[in-house]
């Protein structure tokens, strides 16, 4: 399949614009609390299931349970660069102080350069009133880019947040877990065991579960995501997190779930956040542009 990437102007840093970013965004279960947002409970209703068929490729490496699955976990990355790109769906639960919200996402991933693009949809207003617009996120290696949130930004501005300047790496705060940090989270399995052969959207996979090591993972990841895990392996409440993932014949991640504990400060307390990545429709066409340094936002969020 013809693959059309463009990789643009990286664009210019935030300036000021993290200041309140935890407030403004309401994706965590920390601003939850500070900002007294208050979010609908979950319906219930299960992320609707990816309907494209997976697409055939060679495999590029192999998923076979071994005496050691450690390996394997660790390679998984790897195994998404070489299947080049995929489509992707996201689902992030926090739950704090007996509340909980679920965040969804949708969106495309280009695994050999490390952009994507995902617009997350944040749970329905709690009074009921207008449906809360999706907020489109563009990911690249160090940066998160986003659009159509935050009190007093305009509405034709991005956002632009460092990656490596935020307590959790953005494993939680954007909403959504870049996928490929996902997987560079494998990096770091301490570890893991073969739990079995199932099926994810009507794929063979194999599952494994185990712990990963998120100081482990910055050192063994990329030069694009180190930062990123560094930071998260310092900001969490525990470096060690636990995950499930299912790998096809060919290595790929098709799901992965990680249990993140995120220290929300004396009012929060201890917030958990369980982190969802599907992977489907590998091979698929990425086109992400990131935005001109003029389209930037450089002033000061106010919270909402």
């Amino acid at each position: 399949m013809e693959r059309r990437q463009r990789q643009s102007r990286t664009g210019a840093t935030g300036g000021t614009v993290v200041t309140g970013l935890m407030a403004w965004v309401c994706l965590t279960a920390t601003a939850l609390a500070t900002t007294g947002c208050s979010p609908d409970r979950p319906t219930g209703r299960p992320a609707p299931a990816p309907t494209t068929a997976p697409a055939t490729a060679p495999a590029s490496a192999d998923a076979r349970p071994a005496a050691d699955p450690v390996p394997v976990l660790r390679g998984a990355a790897d195994a998404l660069v070489g299947a080049g790109s995929s489509k992707a769906r996201t689902s992030m639960e926090m739950a704090t102080g007996g509340t909980r919200v679920t965040i969804r996402g949708e969106g495309v991933y280009d695994f050999t350069r490390r952009l994507g693009e995902l617009r997350v949809r944040l749970p329905q207003d709690p009074a009921g009133q207008d449906e809360r617009r999706p907020i489109t996120e563009l990911l690249a290696p160090g940066a998160l880019f986003m659009k159509n949130r935050g009190a007093g930004v305009p509405a034709d501005k991005w956002v632009r947040v460092e990656t490596a300047g935020l307590p959790d790496g953005n494993l939680v705060t954007g909403g959504a877990t870049d996928p490929f940090a996902a997987a560079e989270v494998l990096r770091g399995t301490r570890e893991a065991r073969y739990v079995g052969e199932t099926e994810v959207d009507g794929t063979a996979v194999r599952h494994y579960r185990g712990t990963a090591d998120l100081a482990l993972a910055a050192k063994n990841a990329g030069e694009g995501g180190r930062g990123a895990l560094d930071a998260a392996a310092k900001g969490f409440a525990t470096p060690e997190v636990p995950f499930e993932v299912f790998l096809d014949d060919a290595g790929r991640i098709r799901k992965v779930q990680h249990r993140f504990s995120y220290d929300g400060g004396r009012e929060t307390g201890a917030v958990a956040v369980a982190s969802t990545t599907l992977l489907y429709d590998f091979g698929a066409p990425v086109e992400v542009e990131l935005p001109e340094r003029a389209d930037i936002y450089a002033g000061r969020i106010a919270e909402e």
